[in-house]
């Protein structure tokens, strides 16, 4: 594992000192798709130990590189873990080459507060100057899919409020709902995939429900996995019969997503007359 600084400037410093990404790259492939995997923590803390490294390592199992990053959180307010999260992109995208990365299959896979962080890469951050003064600038702060698991999506009253306060302060509550995700989806929404579980206790499966239909009102690729079983935080569901199989349902549809850019073939596989004939 390498870790590697965001920012030239040392004085860009969160609670846990300067935001940073670990380099987490797949043994034995030397060109692979890469996922920025994005901790949990409400905004308030970065949970690495938990939905950090151990999922990471999950993805290399999958053939994926895998980088896991280290933003700032409260007291820093909107845009600094932001800002954190799309040179991360840039810096995967701008060493593609060194790191045997594929440049247009990178994915930003977040948890709770990390899912609204990865959703905002794709939907808030147009106008954000994330610029170092150096070559990854040039490169594009979007992922090519979104993985959102048991996400804070939707800034609303209803929502998670502790990570709505963390990210924008007390006194900016009263705008919060600029904020809001599934509000923005448009038709250049990168495709998403989303996990959650009903009975969540701490972050309402409506956040995610409301996401996958804004995706939906909008033509736009999206998975959801809801499952009934599971308290909030599930990471990779070890020891569960069924939340434990989302990494290879996020597989799977990322693994769809690269072939229906090539493959001519790629609907009929989706049509009932085609599954019909291939099953007779």
């Amino acid at each position: 594992m390498q870790k590697i600084y965001l920012w030239d400037d040392e004085t860009v410093m969160g609670s846990r000192g300067r935001p940073s990404l670990d380099v987490m790259l797949c043994e034995g492939k030397k060109s692979a798709p890469a996922v920025l995997v994005i901790p949990g923590g409400g905004y308030g803390c970065v949970c690495e130990s938990t939905e950090g490294t151990p999922i990471a390592r999950k993805f290399n199992e999958l053939g994926y590189h895998a980088f896991v990053l280290d933003y700032r959180t409260a007291p820093s307010r909107w845009p600094a873990p932001q800002l954190d999260a799309m040179r991360a992109v840039k810096l995967i995208r701008a060493n593609a080459e060194k790191w045997g990365v594929i440049a247009d299959q990178v994915a930003a896979c977040g948890f709770s507060a990390g899912a609204h962080l990865a959703g905002s890469l794709g939907i808030l951050c147009d106008g954000l100057d994330a610029s170092n003064g150096d070559e990854a600038d040039r490169a594009s702060h979007v992922p090519d899919v979104l993985l959102l698991c048991y996400g804070v999506l939707s800034f609303a009253p209803w929502s998670h409020i502790g990570t709505q306060q963390n990210l924008l302060g007390e006194e900016n509550m009263a705008c919060a709902g600029e904020y809001s995700l599934p509000e923005k989806v448009t038709a250049d929404t990168p495709p998403a995939f989303l996990m959650h579980t009903i009975c969540d206790q701490v972050v309402p499966y409506r956040n995610s429900m409301e996401f996958a239909g804004a995706m939906a009102a909008h033509r736009r690729p999206c998975e959801l996995m809801l499952y009934y079983w599971g308290d909030h935080g599930m990471l990779l569901g070890n020891d569960t019969s069924d939340v434990c199989r989302w990494p290879e349902a996020a597989d799977g549809f990322m693994e769809s997503l690269w072939k229906s850019r090539n493959d001519p073939e790629f609907l009929k596989r989706y049509t009932n007359k085609y599954q019909a004939e291939s099953n007779s």
